[in-house]
């Protein structure tokens, strides 16, 4: 039998509780990594131990957090600094998909809210947390980002996620001669609830599930992987 592929390596995800989050979560436990599970509902990250758990994984450390709380992300890496010294693997996962309407007809309120989920909140995460990625002998950073391709009404969602594309690959290119990667991972179609949002006339049954698209999650946080700055395809 082959050794865990991230065997105690820590790791946090974002947006842990549903869809990719919980998906790479539970992957990540079975390739046995320590795991810091974040997301808003305390019930949902409950679920998600238990059924860690009961797979045969260590028990995670849950994190109920509001990602628009910027200010509590920055006191996030003292924390964990002082519990741990380090963080290894960071997946930046949790979005909100915001409205899907003509430029014109969406509110500043909006508008700046999705912003603060997709990019500010993972600059506050980068911000915390760099110092730990650095601590560790190869510290993976990983976020989610989607198709480059414009799309008419989808300007918010896909505005935020070219401005984390940004952000990331020079995040990356800040530590070409570090131990530290930064990557980004473009799930494609993937039956997840922001997915169903979007299309609400689409079968999910005809779509691939989140746990078929793990494996690329999986290499990017090995020690081994050397990729960096990179928008790999999940599928």
């Amino acid at each position: 039998m082959s050794e865990p592929r991230l065997k105690g390596r820590l790791a946090l995800i974002t947006g842990a509780s549903r869809g990719i989050g919980r998906a790479v979560a539970r992957r990540y436990a079975a390739e046995g990594a320590k795991l810091l599970l974040m997301a808003r509902t305390v019930g949902a990250l409950e679920e998600l131990d238990d059924e860690i758990r009961a797979a045969g994984g260590e028990s995670s450390v849950l994190i109920p957090h509001d990602m628009h709380k910027h200010d509590e992300l920055d006191h996030l890496g003292h924390s964990l600094y002082e519990k741990y010294g380090k963080l290894d693997i960071l997946v930046g996962n949790a979005a909100s998909l915001g409205p899907l309407s003509p430029l014109g007809h969406i509110s500043p309120k909006v508008w700046d809210d999705t912003f603060s989920l997709n990019v500010t909140a993972n600059y506050r995460l980068i911000r915390s947390l760099d110092p730990l990625l650095k601590q560790s002998d190869a510290g993976r950073a990983i976020f989610v980002t989607t198709g480059p391709t414009p799309r008419a009404y989808w300007g918010l969602y896909k505005a935020t996620k070219s401005a984390l594309e940004t952000m990331v690959q020079v995040y990356a290119a800040e530590n070409r001669n570090t131990t530290v990667c930064a990557n980004l991972v473009n799930p494609g179609a993937v039956r997840t609830h922001m997915r169903e949002k979007a299309f609400p006339g689409e079968d999910p049954m005809t779509l691939p599930a989140p746990e078929d698209i793990t494996e690329v999650f999986v290499q990017l946080a090995e020690s081994s992987c050397e990729m960096n700055g990179e928008i790999l395809q999940a599928q």
